[in-house]
């Protein structure tokens, strides 16, 4: 079980946890958590447990958006920037 700062220094990235990704396909992750940078596209994306986790294919999210979900692959379209935080 994680502490409270263990938590925080992890979602500010200073755990060294963060993968920066344009739109090459991201396989085999283990994401918490990913920050669009740029407003990006999902063309395709596999969160664990998630139900329907297809209905994001083809999503344009906003930049500055997080989606917090256990990503374990995604694929972005365009000229789309996102940074991924693993567990």
């Amino acid at each position: 079980m994680k502490n409270t700062a263990d938590l925080l220094n992890e979602q500010l990235g200073k755990k060294g946890a963060i993968e920066v990704f344009k739109t090459a396909a991201q396989t085999s992750k283990d994401w918490y958590a990913i920050h669009f940078v740029t407003e990006s596209t999902i063309t395709n994306c596999t969160i664990t447990g998630a139900t329907n986790d297809s209905n994001l294919d083809s999503a344009v999210v906003p930049a500055g958006t997080v989606i917090f979900a256990p990503f374990t692959a995604i694929t972005l379209s365009g000229t789309s920037v996102a940074i991924g935080y693993k567990n």
